[in-house]
């Protein structure tokens, strides 16, 4: 199960929100060994693509060694779908390389539909996919 604060929550929403109709990308991070979601880093998507994200290498390295400095790591990767539902696609699956992470997905389809949209959370191992209940505190 994801637990996360409203703040982060309303965070990763509104990224979602703000870069439709390309989708949004970042990571939240926290203490290794923990599975507290503390510090939103909102990326660029390198493709800025209705259709697709990629971490931008150059801000993922700054990022990755920041999280080493702070002894943290991934807890939540987290992208939007602009016209889709909120389920990882194959290519998310392929791409899933932190086994512990929560691979969140927001859907923007409906955004002119104020407060329409899907916040939801999968864990993904070796290309198995899991959905997992979401709490906001």
């Amino acid at each position: 199960m994801l637990t996360v604060s409203q703040e982060i929550y309303d965070a990763i929403v509104a990224h979602a929100r703000r870069d439709h109709p390309d989708e949004a990308c970042g990571i939240v991070a926290g203490p290794e060994g923990s599975d507290r979601p503390e510090r939103f880093v909102p990326m660029a998507n390198a493709e800025r693509s209705p259709t697709f994200y990629r971490l931008d290498p150059a801000e993922q390295f700054k990022v990755w060694r920041e999280m080493d400095d702070r002894d943290e790591e991934p807890v939540i990767v987290y992208h939007s779908h602009t016209s889709t539902e909120a389920r990882p696609s194959r290519t998310d699956i392929s791409y899933a390389s932190e086994p512990n992470a929560h691979y969140v997905l927001v859907s923007t389809r409906d955004t002119d539909k104020l407060g329409d949209f899907q916040f939801r959370s999968f864990r993904i191992v070796d290309g198995e996919v899991t959905e997992e209940p979401v709490t906001v505190l």
